[in-house]
């Protein structure tokens, strides 16, 4: 049995981990970071880069498919599946690539390969013959595809983001299930891409918005490209020679059957802490699978332990988890070397997807009963750059309090991944309505439409 010693122990080496053993050897701490595999981050492997990819491959033909308002005449668009799949491939290895180079930099002997788990509160197991002990752990073991039960026994007709890029060609048919930010996403592409898409979703949202107007223009927007249908619910799937057959029920409680070759299981994603023996350790799981944690230090009540990244389930997206990972490496090297810990107040919330048009929500969520708010509009079906580029689609929703001051918002539109950062900009730093207003935005340009919901935002009867 080998018997290693450290003051923190990373587990999972994703974008949390990483970003948590450099920051706690950079605040002198001895770290470890243990690796079950296959690594690459879950941003560089199956989730934003390989998506985007598909995407742009989409965007692609649906232009070129779509220039006729502009007097261009293209004919004979043709897709190829396998070449589209292997240009994906290629470019994802590159970007797992550089994350793997990154980690040679690391020294061997910090470097841990196996499965993890806890024996106590102070020490872990990594397979059958290592022991580490520890004075703080952090988990950042990512998190991994939900797969409904109806699902199981699927085989290869079942797809997941952890598999769907591995595929060698498009199928001539999918069904994907969950119309969020990953499910609508692929969906929208695949159908650009000519495959045939059927999105099943128990809810009544997509793409992550929940403004009732935005909504309702997403849902119109994605069920011209494809076979959209929220308020539906699965209950069974099963094979069918080499396809598989769906049974769900709509809305309105009508019994419904899809058959489609593959199924994509887009329902949300679940944190990876099955395995590591926690209450072991003396952490203990709440409702949502996740033991307790202080968001603001990101400890875990009841142990030396931190969670960061897709492990906590709070925020999981490629930012967050890299910013979480700073602060619990610098944590946990505090709590391993008898120095105070730091309580970091949260980013303002940031959340995109990247259809067309694209998506966003920033800041406080959408309350539809809160009266302490008041709601600028605006829509992009007469904004001037909007028009130019045909891409006039989708409208803005920013909430302020009765002073101005910025509180968050919801967006779906063109070159909303720039408009948002521009009122998550805002929010962070207090601004109000006016204090934006009142700064330069170039002419012609889509941010101008930013401007216009902020004007549109009501002003206090007293006129202050």
């Amino acid at each position: 049995m080998r018997e290693l010693a450290c003051d923190v122990a990373v587990i999972g080496a994703g974008t949390a981990g990483i970003a948590a053993y450099r920051a706690a050897t950079e605040a002198g701490a001895h770290a470890v970071l243990i690796e079950r595999g296959p690594g690459g981050t879950t941003c560089a492997r199956v989730g934003c880069m390989p998506s985007k990819l598909l995407i742009a491959a989409a965007t692609a033909a649906h232009a070129a498919r779509n220039t006729d308002l502009f007097g261009i005449r293209v004919s004979d668009v043709t897709v190829d599946g396998p070449a589209v799949m292997a240009r994906l491939r290629s470019e994802r290895d590159r970007f797992v690539g550089s994350v793997f180079e990154g980690l040679d930099g690391f020294p061997a002997e910090d470097r841990i390969d196996g499965s993890a788990r806890f024996i106590d509160g102070r020490t872990l197991a990594v397979g059958e013959d290592t022991r580490i002990r520890f004075r703080a752990a952090i988990i950042a073991t990512g998190s991994s595809p939900t797969v409904p039960k109806p699902l199981h026994g699927l085989g290869e007709r079942l797809l997941t983001t952890d598999t769907l890029f591995e595929i060698p060609d498009l199928p001539d048919s999918l069904v994907v299930l969950g119309a969020g930010a990953v499910g609508i996403e692929i969906a929208q592409a695949m159908a650009r891409l000519g495959v045939a898409v059927t999105v099943l979703d128990a809810g009544d949202t997509v793409a992550g918005l929940s403004e009732p107007d935005l909504t309702r223009q997403a849902a119109a927007i994605f069920g011209g490209e494809l076979d959209l249908h929220l308020g539906a619910t699965l209950e069974r799937a099963e094979p069918e020679g080499d396809r598989v057959r769906l049974d769900w029920t709509d809305r309105h409680g009508r019994g419904q059957v899809t058959r489609a070759a593959r199924i994509l299981a887009a329902a949300g994603r679940a944190p990876n802490l099955g395995d590591l023996d926690l209450a072991a350790a003396g952490l203990h799981r709440g409702e949502d699978g996740v033991p307790a944690f202080d968001h603001h230090t990101l400890v875990c009540a009841g142990a030396p332990i931190l969670i960061a990244g897709d492990a906590d389930a709070w925020r999981p997206v490629l930012h967050e988890a890299s910013r979480q990972g700073k602060i619990a490496g610098a944590n946990a090297a505090a709590l391993a070397l008898g120095r105070p810990i730091q309580a970091v107040a949260p980013w303002t919330r940031l959340a995109m997807v990247f259809t067309h048009p694209q998506a966003a929500a920033i800041g406080a969520p959408y309350a539809p009963d809160a009266d302490n708010r008041v709601i600028g509009a605006m829509d992009f079906s007469d904004q001037g750059r909007a028009r130019v580029e045909g891409r006039n689609q989708g409208g803005i929703r920013i909430w302020a309090d009765r002073d101005g001051r910025l509180l968050g918002g919801e967006m779906f539109g063109p070159a909303v991944e720039h408009l948002a950062h521009l009122l998550t900009d805002a929010v962070a730093d207090g601004l109000t309505a006016q204090d934006v207003i009142e700064r330069p935005i170039y002419h012609p340009t889509v941010e101008e439409a930013l401007t216009t919901a902020l004007t549109n935002l009501p002003k206090k009867k007293n006129g202050c």
